[in-house]
């Protein structure tokens, strides 16, 4: 077979339609679900997120993030602005009316490369005072301290500083600082997560009281400023393997084969009667709504996969991109040197990434990117 992963991902998609499942009889739906399965494993995921309990509105940096990254199908089109291939956004968990901050990171797989994680606070523009502490102070010190002690948070033995930096008072913008140190001990730790903590002060040490400078809370404030921590991973990912039982979705059920024997012997007549039509990209649609997806995937909506199809017959021109292999291949089939080599296969001879921007079991949303998802073109090899 010139492409068994090609083929086999064309067949995933055959069986996920509703269409075909309608037509397909009772037992025989084991085999639509066990296409889920093995579609889902083309997605590093074993099963489907549960769609979210109520419409949420995902955190504006996760829609610019992706937004420039991938265009509107999904393909990448800035291949170097991720660090690594998942991006995790978790929204403060604590309530807490102080500048305490607790993120659940259960969601975050064992394979998952740490890679570097951020605070993301909205600062509110400052409050003025006619005090002589806040009087004319127009910078501030803002420290994030990861908390060790949940019982003795004001001591050195009880949080460990993290990042700080110095701010201006009366501005209203975004603040990102970095956190990675904490993160990574928490996810090979998870009972070390007490959570992280923000302290103000002036330049001169002298902290403040938390109207002087102040942030958004997930308990006071609109849900586009609740904090956010952003976690950069990287996610060892197998591609799917032509198991037998996928194999056997085409080969041991009777209505299967007969179909497909079908379809090929059209495509063989059809192709005699083209004279060969040449090895070429054709359309292939993933619906994500169609397979039921459309719950929990926020971008896109679908994407085009395309496939390749077509004869790799003597002569090869160079709109076929044959290798120099290919070539000789076909040269040696042509003049039947051998009898047990085949023409050369018409296959993807360049892929692209596409990134999924979706909710998961918590609904956090993530935004991970998978490789060798589209045919950009195609070739004889």
């Amino acid at each position: 077979m010139c492409s068994r992963l090609g083929a086999s991902l064309l067949l995933l998609l055959i069986f996920l339609r509703p269409n075909c499942a309608a037509s397909l009889p009772g037992h025989n739906q084991q085999v639509r679900s066990q296409a889920l399965k093995r579609l889902l494993e083309v997605f590093g995921m074993v099963d489907a997120p549960q769609s979210p309990h109520r419409v949420r509105q995902p955190p504006q940096y996760m829609l610019d993030l992706y937004n420039a990254v991938a265009d509107v199908d999904g393909v990448t089109k800035q291949p170097d602005l991720l660090v690594g291939n998942t991006v995790r956004s978790f929204l403060d968990r604590s309530r807490s009316q102080q500048l305490q901050f607790f993120f659940n990171l259960s969601s975050v797989a064992k394979s998952e490369t740490i890679l570097s994680a951020e605070l993301h606070l909205f600062k509110l523009r400052g409050r003025l005072f006619r005090d002589t502490l806040h009087h004319r102070q127009h910078f501030c010190q803002v420290s994030v301290y990861q908390i060790l002690d949940s019982s003795n948070t004001s001591t050195a033995e009880g949080q460990r500083l993290l990042s700080s930096r110095v701010l201006a008072v009366h501005d209203s913008t975004w603040e990102v600082f970095t956190i990675t140190q904490a993160v990574y001990t928490w996810t090979h730790d998870k009972k070390s997560n007490k959570g992280l903590m923000v302290i103000v002060q002036t330049l001169a040490g002298q902290q403040t009281n938390n109207h002087f400078v102040r942030f958004a809370t997930a308990r006071d404030h609109h849900s586009s400023k609740q904090p956010m921590l952003v976690l950069f991973t990287d996610e060892e990912r197998r591609g799917i393997t032509t198991s037998s039982s996928l194999k056997d979705m085409g080969t041991e059920n009777p209505f299967i084969s007969h179909r497909i024997l079908q379809n090929k012997a059209s495509q063989n007549r059809n192709t005699r009667s083209l004279h060969f039509q040449g090895c070429q990209r054709h359309h292939l649609y993933v619906d994500f709504e169609e397979i039921g997806w459309s719950g929990w995937i926020i971008s896109p909506r679908g994407y085009n996969a395309y496939h390749c199809k077509g004869a790799c017959v003597f002569p090869l021109g160079k709109n076929m991109r044959p290798t120099n292999h290919a070539t000789v291949q076909s040269i040696i089939n042509a003049l039947k040197l051998a009898n047990d080599v085949a023409s050369p296969c018409c296959i993807p001879d360049k892929l692209f990434s596409i990134n999924l921007l979706y909710f998961d079991d918590d609904e956090n949303v993530v935004l991970k990117q998978y490789d060798d998802m589209v045919a950009g073109s195609c070739g004889c090899h």
